[in-house]
Parts: structure tokens; C-alpha cells; sequence
């Protein structure tokens, strides 16, 4: 299949871009602000065109007519662990996406955010958001999708929105549910065990849930742990830890009942990364970019839906053109 080509902002460590790249799309340009996140885009597309610096700096028109806009645009302003300020925050980067999309262009439009926004506080500027793309010439769609319904063992809930152009829309079905939930303990029993302990096949078994939406933090605020209180005693009702990270995992010293802590390649996994997905900086830096991650299992399925959508309005455009001169023949 051709790639099609994306620009994408507010790009973190690759979880979006990946899970693009999977669904067929060549990123034009990357855009992130952190530099540890941009260098782990570095280390692992060192191909990719990677913009580090503001959104605010990088000139949408240089991309006009792009197939996709793309975008995890800052949570805070519509999360349920902050202030919820909404358009009032400053880290709302909303309006300069979709003046962004107006200078662009593009075919397909995909946002990600925090299911915060899905909620009643939020109406009225989904609302506002909706009538911009509306006027901007794209029929949209809002859904909430959880991580765990695409391989990913976690529930991390995301809302997602997708705009297209009318013609492409008609096709455009949001991606179902591909499987059914993988539990802690079997995605992460290999790693568990990795270091000879006796007890990674009986953790394994005890891990037989879904994790908590992981948390990343900021650069103000959270450091290597799991997330907040609660999430914190979710993970111990799966047998770890949350109060912290591992350097390793547990060794053949370690007795058989004890409670483990992830490792990053570990949290790394519950995000959905592949194995292989090396991330930049200290090991706070490495949870923050992992824990804000957009886990790529869904980033790709959804991506592969407005693929399918673009195709099909390319092949519909092209059968109608391919008929006119048959019509003018008769």
C-alpha cells in the first residue's frame, strides 16, 4: 500500500506516530516541545523529521494538503487529577490545532485527549470545536475507546477526535474491539521471569487483570510511581508495587511471594509500546514520556479506519471520473 502523509503535533514519545506508521501513514514532520521525548523520536526514526520546539513556531502551510492532522494536544486542561479549567487553561492547545487544520488542509483530522472532555463540564466547547471543523469543511465524530479493547493491558480510556471530508466520511467506521483484554500477568510474565525468579509463573497468575490507566506526570509534578493512591492499591490488587520503579526485575534471590515493581520496558509494555521502543533521559523522564504515551495498538487502529476512509473516496472519485467519458459517448 502507498503511504499516505501525516503531520503530527504534540507528539510525546512516539505512541501516536507509531501506531500512524503501522496504519500506513509517512509523517511530514513531527512536532514536540519536551526535549528527552524528542530525542527518544531521534533514537528510534532517526528518518523522521522531528520540529522540537513550540507548536506556535511551525508554519501549518508548509504542509498544505496533507492526507492526516494528527495530535495528543495537552491533557491538563481536561483531566480529572487537575484543575479542569478547559479553554481557560493555558496549556489548552486546541484553538492553535485547529488553526493548524485551516492552513493545512488536510484530508483526515484524528485528536486525542483525556475522556475528561467527553464529560457534561465540556459541552459547550466540544460544541465550539465541532462548529470550527464544521465551518472548516469536515463532518466529525467524537468516541471514548479503551486501550484494553486493542491488545493493551491496561483500561486507559481516550477521547478521539476524527474529522474527514464529507466524501471520505460516508466511510469512515470506528475501529472495533480486537481482542479480548490481555491480563498484567500475561503480558508481562516473560519480563517478570527474566532474571531467574521462582515466583514470575505464580505473580503471573496472581497479575490476572487489567492495570489502571498509568500517569505519567509532569516536569512539576509526579515522579517514577504508578499514579495516585487509588490507582496505586489497583496495582497491588494485581501483585506490584506502584509506590515506585524497578531498576530490574526480580532476581533468583527474590522469594517466590514477592510483590515486584515494573521496570520501564515493563511499563512499556502496559502502554502497548513493542519491546523494542527505546526511550531518551533519566528514569522520571522515561516514565513521563511513557505514562503520557498514546498507546500505538490504538493509534494504529484507529489510523488504519481513516485510512480505509480515504481509500475508498479515492476509489469512489476515481470510478465516477473514469465514467465520464462513457456518458459522454452515448
Amino acid at each position: 500500500m502507498t503511504d499516505l502523509t501525516c503531520l503530527e503535533i504534540c507528539a510525546g514519545a512516539g505512541g501516536q506516530s507509531l501506531g500512524l506508521e503501522l496504519a500506513g501513514f509517512k509523517h511530514e514532520a513531527v512536532v514536540e516541545i519536551e526535549f528527552e521525548a524528542c530525542e527518544t523520536l531521534r533514537l528510534n526514526r532517526p528518518e523522521w523529521h522531528v520540529i522540537e520546539g513550540d507548536v506556535y513556531n511551525v508554519e501549518a502551510k508548509d504542509y498544505h494538503g496533507i492526507d492526516l492532522f494528527a495530535g495528543g494536544v495537552p491533557c491538563p486542561p481536561f483531566s480529572i487529577a487537575g484543575k479542569r479549567l478547559g479553554e481557560e487553561d493555558e496549556r489548552d492547545l486546541f484553538p492553535r490545532a485547529l488553526d493548524m487544520i485551516e492552513d493545512a488542509e488536510p484530508r483526515a483530522v484524528m485528536l486525542e485527549n483525556v475522556k475528561g472532555l467527553a464529560t457534561v463540564r465540556f459541552t459547550d466547547y466540544r460544541a465550539q470545536i465541532l462548529e470550527r471543523m464544521n465551518a472548516l469543511g469536515y463532518t466529525c465524530d467524537w468516541q471514548v475507546l479503551n486501550a484494553s479493547e486493542f491488545g493493551v493491558p491496561q483500561l486507559r480510556p481516550r477521547f478521539i477526535l476524527v474529522g474527514l471530508q464529507a466524501d471520505a466520511f460516508e466511510h469512515f467506521a470506528w475501529p472495533s474491539a480486537i481482542t479480548a483484554p490481555p491480563t498484567v500477568g500475561q503480558k508481562l510474565g516473560h519480563l517478570m521471569a527474566a532474571n531467574g525468579w521462582p515466583g514470575a509463573a505464580a505473580w503471573a497468575q496472581r497479575a490476572n487483570g487489567i492495570g489502571p490507566t498509568l500517569v505519567g506526570g509532569s516536569r512539576k509534578h509526579g515522579g517514577p510511581d504508578l499514579g495516585p493512591t487509588r490507582a496505586r492499591a489497583d496495582w497491588l490488587r494485581l501483585s506490584v508495587d506502584g509506590k515506585g520503579l524497578a531498576d530490574a526485575p526480580p532476581t533468583a534471590d527474590h522469594p517466590a511471594g514477592y510483590v515486584p515493581r515494573l521496570t520501564l520496558p515493563m511499563a512499556a509494555v502496559v502502554q502497548g509500546f513493542p519491546p523494542d521502543w527505546r526511550f531518551a533521559g533519566r528514569k522520571t523522564a522515561a516514565y513521563r514520556q511513557i505514562g503520557n504515551a498514546f498507546p500505538p495498538p490504538v493509534a494504529e487502529a484507529v489510523g488504519r479506519s481513516i485510512r480505509a476512509a480515504l481509500e475508498a473516496a479515492a476509489s469512489s472519485t476515481s470510478v465516477d471520473q473514469a465514467q465520464v467519458p462513457l456518458l459522454r459517448a452515448v
